[in-house]
């Protein structure tokens, strides 16, 4: 029981991550008319929440190894608990946009506290893969159970409730983070921040994520691109610079040469330039080209959610019977078959469960990757360096969603011949099907050659 409730809370800790990436999706058309947001400003609801989240992992990471896991899990809660508060009250689209910045850096240090507890607080091999399959059944869930549960909440309380659901939630988790986490030790007087390097990646990471999300709908070669991808490869070079001079990095050197963790940051993403992306373009396919309700595409979303949970808890047992290895490469294929299936299934009429086939195969290969790759990314780490190794692994995974997103709705608003119904199905499916092929790229990369792949013990 001492080592189960400590889990269930860290496991609501990464569900509440999870939900907020996306539990504003079904709410946005209501977001937009009630708080007047112009159509191109819109989606910054969203993507105020992915550029910070991304831009703070590694100073989060950071946090939790300096600081302590404990208090950065404990001060990261109630961020998100007051910066919801602040959201469901606010009656200003700027505030609001503000608000999913906020959330976003708790996220940036709640993710990697939440990670480096537990692998810290279960012993690698079989102990920790059981804490991780449970945390990511919660994960991996929650991505597609926040736009179930988003649709509940608009429909029965309107757009503030999918904040103000946090509140609470927020609350419950630093309460009780404080009191089952074990405590953190005095901080090393012999380790620092490195705040030059902290604010070079912060900056340069930001400023990428940013331009990855702007410049599809401002233009590759608009000078607002330039200048953010320009500044971005500064401050990045800057980072790179400070680190090898730094005494105590941000990154240590020694995590840069870690086959393993480097092997998990490329996988991490991949996952989410594949698997995050599609939740986007399903619930544009499911409002805007089958006008369900926003109820009806939150339960449109059930079936992926369990799936998903089922993917996670299955990943965990075959990687003790097969290896990680062979589980990764599997579930992406797994995930690629899905993704062209459901792309395949997509249509402007039809009962839903000609898209169950693909839904089933996606999810249960989504479950599967996101326990092998955490297993990969904690392996062989120390305990001291697993909060910054952590948020290297994390911030790949935002960069690789940001990156993938942009180029998908490049893609898909590149269909613009035709009735405008059969120009957006056109591209929505098109972006799905590049969906698949990166997953392949996921398969091929979990399946290279043993010296460069990721090997762990399983026992």
């Amino acid at each position: 029981m001492r080592a189960r409730l400590p889990l269930l809370v860290l496991a609501l800790a990464q569900l509440v991550i999870a939900l907020d990436y996306n539990i504003v999706y079904v709410a946005l058309p209501d977001i937009g008319s009630d708080l007047g947001f112009a159509p191109h400003h819109l989606q910054w609801v969203v993507s105020a929440y992915v550029v910070t989240t991304g831009g703070f992992l590694l100073l989060g990471g950071r946090a939790a190894d300096l600081l302590g896991r404990r208090r950065t899990f404990v001060a990261a809660a109630l961020v998100y608990a007051g910066s919801s508060l602040v959201g469901g009250l606010t009656e200003s689209a700027g505030v609001l946009v503000a608000v999913r910045a906020v959330q976003g850096v708790g996220g940036s240090l709640l993710f990697p506290a939440t990670l480096a507890l537990i692998n810290t607080i279960y012993e690698e091999g079989p102990a920790r893969n059981r804490a991780l399959a449970v945390w990511g059944a919660a994960g991996a869930g929650g991505l597609c159970f926040g736009s179930l549960l988003g649709g509940v909440l608009v429909q029965s309380f309107g757009w503030p409730s999918v904040f103000f659901v946090n509140v609470p939630m927020g609350v419950a988790l630093a309460w009780a983070g404080s009191r089952l986490f074990p405590p953190d030790g005095p901080r090393a007087k012999t380790r620092r921040f490195d705040l030059a390097g902290a604010l070079a990646a912060t900056g340069g990471v930001s400023l990428l994520v940013f331009w990855l999300a702007h410049a599809p709908q401002a233009g590759w070669g608009s000078p607002s691109a330039l200048v953010c991808g320009a500044l971005s490869i500064v401050l990045l070079t800057a980072f790179a610079v400070v680190e090898i001079r730094s005494r105590d990095p941000l990154v240590p050197g020694r995590l840069l040469a870690h086959r393993r963790l480097i092997a998990a940051m490329a996988l991490t993403a991949l996952y989410s330039a594949g698997f995050s992306t599609l939740p986007y373009f399903m619930t544009l396919y499911f409002r805007d080209v089958r006008e369900y309700s926003a109820f009806a595409t939150g339960l449109a979303f059930l079936v992926p959610a369990l799936v998903t949970a089922l993917g996670t808890h299955a990943g965990e047992r075959a990687v003790a019977r097969i290896g990680v290895r062979r589980v990764l490469a599997g579930g992406m294929l797994t995930g690629a078959v899905g993704a062209a299936a459901l792309a395949s299934a997509l249509t402007a009429d039809g009962p839903y469960t000609r898209l169950l086939p693909g839904i089933v195969l996606l999810g249960l290969g989504q479950g599967a990757v996101w326990t092998g790759m955490w297993i990969v990314a904690a392996s062989g780490v120390p305990a001291a360096d697993q909060g910054v190794a952590s948020g290297m692994a994390s911030t790949t995974l935002q960069v690789g969603g940001a990156v993938g997103l942009a180029l998908l709705v490049a893609l898909a608003g590149g269909f613009d011949h035709g009735p405008p119904d059969s120009a957006r199905l056109d591209g929505i499916r098109a972006a799905v099907f590049a969906a698949a092929a990166v997953l392949c790229g996921g398969v091929l990369l979990a399946l290279a050659p043993r010296r460069a792949a990721t090997r762990v013990a399983t026992s």
